[in-house]
């Protein structure tokens, strides 16, 4: 059929809900709207789904969170009676529709005899991975579009591991899930069913989630001297990390601030333009709360509250937003020097980070003695190694983390926390004031001690049903060409992780890089520095990094430029090509 057959076809299906017909009808002249909903299937891959909520086989909706969870059912039972009597952990933010959304899940395994463990209010991403992994259930799903904007809404499987669903295993629930070609049939529970299978989350799992954070406090000595008086301010940007962030910097006797007016729950977002902390505007409240309080440091985390933003006063008295580098670079310093300072440091300890992530944390890593493994983008990537140790012995996890703002400390769950994140920040700022100096005082430091790095990133959107495809067909050009430089800066060698492979420019010698397969290609200068060029996994824009190693920032910004104009000329000839 085609989109408009579709599109009829559910428009006059008694069993639409009243709220689908009337947003359906309201469109019935809206052709591009149409196409836009019906022309297309909402992608089913390791990330999940996400999309605009709306009804449609392209929106997020109840009908599609219910189809996609009735593929998983099928897969769930498809492993056997353990793992359906181990059931489904599931929880959501604070994003609009996701309390229904999650219901809807849990109706549906409801329906299929699958047990489900349903949290009754917000909870974050680092909780649902901590309860998958602490009630042994086989799988999670979280209702979040994490940092998109207020018109998103996703659905993320987790396997039993705690991590996001490995792609292997994705792919199979996604053959499960294409064979439902009716999705407005789904199975309902009876009212037996609900009563037997859906149940609550146990309230001590909250408990033990954080007594294990604050067991990895690492400055408890600076944090009783300085934690009371401490000024610093916290904001959840009407999130789901309001309650456990605060807890836990309670528990530790850490003082913070609020902001008042991003407490809330506020499904519309309306005090910033998109709650992604990682811009300074989406802190700005929180910025302005600091200067009048007198305030150094502030913090935000994501509506899923598996992302921290932080801005710091520098030496002018203007706040700066860190990237997500530079708090890496901080709490990996900050943890590697703690751990050395109190003799805990393993021998065999070991970082992990995507590869798109700053090549300064090498150099930190040298000092420590610490290996560094690098990972494609991707939290369960990250998690996939810590799973490995714990079997073989051979590396100790001290710490990982993403450029996106993304970090995780200890092994309680398997994906971003921006709620030990936050606590980490929180008792870093305590130890360096303990030692009469600022953050910002330690990020000059770090950068005097091991040169500068300058980590920026670029991005193209997308739009329309083919963005992927082209996304895609954009970086297979790339790989087609052979580039030696960029402007003065020379290549040492191409990365093509589509195919594991490393090539030398000098020489032409191939070999594997050792990586999961992913669409993306990565350029190797000579002096360290790096570029990289992917699709993003979660929204339609073409995603460049640049980490630029200078000798300082000044000589940084201008050879970014460089770079800059240098890629964008690159991609204008491929895409011409197209």
């Amino acid at each position: 059929m085609g989109y408009k057959d579709i599109y009829n076809s559910w428009l006059n299906d008694p069993r639409l809900n009243e709220e689908g017909k009337a947003e359906l009808q309201a469109i019935a002249n809206d052709d591009k709207e149409i196409k836009e909903r019906f022309g297309a299937e909402l992608a089913f891959g390791t990330a999940g789904l996400r999309s605009i909520i709306a009804y449609g086989t392209n929106r997020m909706n109840i009908y599609t969170v219910k189809r996609a969870t009735q593929g998983l059912a099928m897969f769930i039972k498809e492993q056997g009676p353990e793992a359906v009597s181990r059931g489904v952990a599931i929880s959501f933010d604070t994003r609009n529709k996701s309390p229904e959304f999650a219901k809807a899940a849990a109706e549906v395994l409801a329906a299929n005899d699958i047990k489900s463990y349903l949290f009754d209010k917000e909870h974050p991403v680092p909780m649902l991975s901590y309860t998958v992994r602490t009630l042994n259930t086989f799988a999670g799903i979280m209702i979040t579009a994490s940092h998109n904007p207020k018109i998103y809404n996703g659905y993320k499987v987790y396997g039993e591991d705690g991590a996001q669903m490995a792609p292997e295993a994705a792919d199979v629930v996604l053959g499960y899930i294409s064979k439902i070609t009716d999705y407005l049939d789904v199975k309902v529970p009876t009212a037996e069913q609900e009563k037997k299978y859906i149940r609550k989350v146990p309230s001590k799992i909250d408990k033990s989630y954080y007594k294990c954070l604050v067991k990895l406090s690492l400055s408890k000595e600076a944090v009783k001297k300085c934690g009371k008086t401490l000024k610093l301010v916290y904001t959840p940007v009407h999130g789901s990390g309001y309650v456990p962030v605060t807890t836990v910097l309670d528990k530790l006797k850490i003082h913070y601030d609020l902001v008042q007016e991003q407490v809330k729950k506020d499904i519309e977002f309306s005090t910033v333009k998109v709650p992604n902390p990682e811009y300074k505007e989406t802190l700005s409240k929180g910025i302005e709360l600091a200067q009048k309080i007198g305030a150094t440091v502030v913090f935000g985390t994501d509506p899923d509250c598996d992302r921290l933003g932080v801005a710091v006063k520098n030496k002018e008295g203007e706040f700066e937003a860190l990237s997500g580098n530079q708090v890496g670079i901080l709490l990996l310093d900050y943890i590697l020097t703690r751990l050395d300072e109190d003799g805990k440091l393993p021998k065999n300890a070991a970082f992990v980070k995507s590869f798109v992530t700053t090549g300064m944390a090498k150099a930190i890593c040298d000092k420590f003695g610490v290996k560094l493994f690098d990972v494609p983008v991707g939290f369960k990537f990250i998690g996939e190694k810590i799973k490995e140790w714990e079997k073989s012995h051979e590396y100790e996890y001290v710490f990982g983390f993403e450029e996106s703002c993304g970090y995780l400390r200890g092994t309680h769950a398997r994906d971003k926390d921006g709620v030990v994140a936050s606590m980490l920040c929180a008792e870093m700022v305590c130890y360096y004031e303990y030692k009469g100096k600022t953050v910002f005082d330690r990020l000059n430091e770090i950068y005097d001690t091991y040169g500068f790095v300058l980590d920026s990133n670029g991005e193209i959107p997308f739009a329309g049903l083919n963005a992927m495809k082209e996304m895609n067909a954009v970086i297979d050009a790339l790989k087609e060409k052979t580039v030696d430089k960029f402007g003065i800066y020379e290549v040492e060698a191409i990365r093509d992780y589509s195919s594991d492979t490393r090539t030398e420019i000098a020489t032409g010698e191939k070999t594997k890089i050792g990586s999961p397969l992913t669409n993306c290609i990565y350029y190797e200068l000579k002096n360290g520095s790096f570029i990289c060029a992917r699709p993003s996994g979660t929204e339609p824009k073409l995603k460049i990094y640049y980490s630029v190693k200078a000798a300082n920032k000044a000589s940084a910004e201008e050879a970014l430029a460089v770079l800059r104009k240098e890629v964008d000329a690159l991609l204008a000839s491929v895409q011409k090509k197209k």
